[in-house]
């Protein structure tokens, strides 16, 4: 049975997914989800993830959620390159640090920006108060700050001399403000250069393969290419979230 990645473009963890096995030819069936229309309260999604997020794995009769865990289970299984999650014991924690880092900084300050200046005004018809707006911004660019005097300092990569899983879980969420508008890039160098490094290495087809769908977020909404009633039923919890 074909290995099954239940993912959605539109997510950071599921770009990362996606980049991860792509980048490195593994096998897979794309099974395309969208979160926005609730397609993980589904019965059958149920059955393979019952925290109902996305991305997915299911493996004949293994399921597996939580993008770090899916991605290391490939890497392992279909013995990837070294450089992805080194046997370095310094070059791996470096990884690591990142890995149990961001999950409560750029990835939830990156997906608040996104929410609160594309989502919620545009699709919930809410207005967001400015000084949530500002807070949010202060934020994430502390996020940022961090992602270049940390984590990438004078290195070519977060570990070191070669991309790892830190860069590629890094680079979907730095991508993500990008997409409602906010040029985290602009006056740092750094931190386009590090970019610039981090596509070459996926390779710019693939990059921009990844990203075409949130990149588009902008114009998608205004044609609202999904059903926009399926997002007001999680309207109050969607307002509590990130109001």
């Amino acid at each position: 049975m074909t290995l099954e990645l239940y993912l959605d473009l539109f997510s950071q963890p599921c770009r990362s997914v996606y980049i991860f096995a792509k980048k490195n030819d593994i096998p897979f069936e794309f099974k395309q989800m969208s979160v926005l229309d609730g397609e993980q309260y589904g019965e059958e999604f149920g059955k393979i993830n019952m925290m109902r997020k996305a991305p997915a794995l299911r493996d004949g009769d293994f399921c597996l959620a939580e993008s770090i865990a899916i991605m290391l289970y490939l890497a392992e299984k279909f013995k990837t390159p070294d450089f992805w999650y080194p046997t370095d014991l310094q070059q791996r924690a470096r990884v690591n640090e990142y890995l149990s880092w961001q999950h409560t900084a750029i990835r939830m300050h990156g997906s608040k920006m996104f929410w609160l200046r594309l989502l919620i005004p545009k699709v919930l018809g809410v207005e967001v108060p400015q000084d949530k707006m500002d807070a949010a911004l202060e934020d994430l660019n502390g996020s940022i700050k961090l992602i270049e005097e940390k984590f990438i300092q004078d290195r070519p990569f977060i570990a070191g001399e070669h991309i790892s899983l830190a860069d590629l879980v890094a680079i979907v969420e730095v991508m993500q403000p990008v997409s409602c508008g906010v040029d985290v890039f602009e006056g740092r160098p750094r931190l386009s250069a590090w970019r610039d490094r981090v596509q070459a290495a996926i390779g710019k087809e693939l990059f921009d393969d990844a990203h075409q769908r949130i990149l588009n977020a902008q114009e998608m909404v205004k044609t609202i290419s999904w059903d926009a009633s399926k997002m007001q039923a999680f309207k109050p919890k969607i307002l509590r979230l990130f109001l």
